[in-house]
């Protein structure tokens, strides 16, 4: 439970980071982040992976580049429900979707991964 509130925040920061650098993509506050985050995981959990999965020829085709639009037509897309979160050019949601993977690469290689071994 710990671990996925920590990820919320992470991804909540990694958010506002985004909001800060890129042009066109904007946050409010703190709270309309995770906002934004739980709704960008709920779509991508469901739209998200329904888009992947159609266009899985072509994002093998692209090397997996392809998903970066996908990603950024959920982040889009989120921004439409979302109050205080809004991405104004498809520019600003591709610019977005890019930074995102890094900063989540980042975490990643900063956080390490936890393997059982027995």
């Amino acid at each position: 439970m710990i671990r996925l509130f920590l990820h919320l925040i992470l991804n909540a920061v990694a958010l506002m980071l985004v909001a800060h650098f890129v042009e066109g993509f904007t946050i409010t506050n703190f709270v309309s982040a995770v906002i934004a985050v739980i709704v960008i995981g709920l779509f991508n959990a469901t739209l998200g992976l329904l888009l992947k999965l159609i266009t899985l020829p072509l994002g093998i085709l692209t090397f997996g580049l392809f998903f970066l639009v996908i990603n950024a037509v959920i982040l889009w897309f989120s921004s439409k429900f979302v109050p205080g979160f809004s991405v104004t050019t498809f520019k600003a949601a591709f610019l977005g979707a890019l930074a995102l993977a890094v900063l989540h690469l980042l975490f990643g290689f900063l956080g390490g991964s936890r393997k059982n071994a027995l």
